[in-house]
């Protein structure tokens, strides 16, 4: 069994696209430029907030300074939006209890700024909830930089076969392969099982509770923990 499960956060843990989208549009609006779908912000998302803004930016505005003008603004919003709608998906804080029950640890690896992180770990989850937290700061790059993964390995101290990345979309799996450790594709989140599998993700959770078997490596003929009762 898995002594560590390091968890991607939005699309993962929680459903943001709402606030994330309605910051973006917010600050797009406030330099004169279209808003987008919020179906859009599907596929903006994944590689830290600066990237989503580049995203956002018409083609031909996206030069660093355009870049950094709306990342400013959209921070401005997304601090006071940022779990307005945003709500852990269901059935995420069962299975982080059960995990905690089976001695399992649990941690956040996020590319959304540090702070950000964990403001909204601690306003859904509170304080105690995960063991180790870890966004984007200077000194630890965003993946699929390896670096994250293996800052958080190294504070446990544990070897990486004991560890495991969930997450939902081929910047977690890719993160997860360079840093030499397992991954769990989530598909309930922002991309799907069909991009997490081309990414070549190990296992695939439909619902949060696949997590529980995905972690677990037991024989066939020994019998599963009583926490596996309702999965």
């Amino acid at each position: 069994m898995k002594s560590l499960v390091i968890f991607d956060l939005d699309g993962t843990l929680i459903n943001s696209i709402y606030d994330l989208a309605d910051a973006v549009n917010g600050a797009l609006a406030d330099l004169g430029y279209p808003a987008h779908e919020v179906e859009k912000y599907y596929h903006f998302v994944g590689n830290g907030t600066v990237k989503l803004c580049e995203r956002a930016l018409p083609k031909d505005k996206r030069s660093g300074g355009e870049i950094m003008r709306l990342h400013s603004l959209f921070a401005e919003r997304y601090e006071k939006c940022c779990i307005e709608k945003t709500k852990p998906y269901d059935g995420i804080v069962d299975v982080l209890q059960r995990l905690k029950a089976m001695g399992v640890k649990c941690a956040v690896a996020s590319n959304k700024t540090d702070s950000f992180v964990k403001y909204i770990i601690r306003s859904l989850f509170g304080e105690n909830t995960f063991d180790y937290i870890q966004g984007k700061t200077e000194s630890v790059p965003a993946k699929p930089n390896p670096e994250m993964l293996n800052t958080v390995i190294r504070h446990f101290g544990l070897d990486k076969r004991e560890c495991i990345m969930a997450g939902d979309s081929d910047v977690d799996v890719i993160t997860a392969k360079r840093c030499g450790i397992e991954s769990v594709g989530c598909a309930w989140g922002f991309r799907g099982a069909e991009e997490l599998s081309a990414s070549g993700a190990d296992y695939i959770a439909y619902q949060p509770q696949d997590i529980l078997k995905c972690i677990a490596a037991i024989p066939d003929n020994d019998r599963l923990p009583d926490v596996y009762a309702s999965c």
